[in-house]
């Protein structure tokens, strides 16, 4: 029997600039909360097919699982938890601000 659909967004990372992006209704993020949230299998797919023919602008498309929340999308895993913080070598990009 098949897993039932959970929750997902599409993400990627930007081909030039090597960051962590989520597909929104409308193009690219890189802010998790503005993710568009997947519920149905079927448009989850359309999503997946429209991000693989950007690949002049991203590389590496996949669906990540989440759990929506008030504040947009929550990461399900740890790895997309640490995608989602930005780089960790040092602060620069998402972690500048902190």
């Amino acid at each position: 029997m098949p897993k039932p659909f959970t929750p997902k967004v599409v993400t990627a990372n930007a081909l030039l600039e090597g960051d962590v992006i989520y597909q929104t209704a409308t193009g690219w993020t890189r802010n998790l909360a503005e993710a568009e949230v997947l519920t149905d299998e079927a448009d989850a797919d359309l999503r997946m097919i429209d991000a693989l023919t950007q690949a002049d602008l991203v590389v590496g498309v996949y669906l990540a699982d989440v759990t929506p929340s008030e504040t947009g999308p929550r990461p399900t895993h740890f790895r997309e938890e640490f995608r989602a913080k930005g780089p960790s070598n040092y602060a620069h990009g998402k972690q500048e601000s902190l």
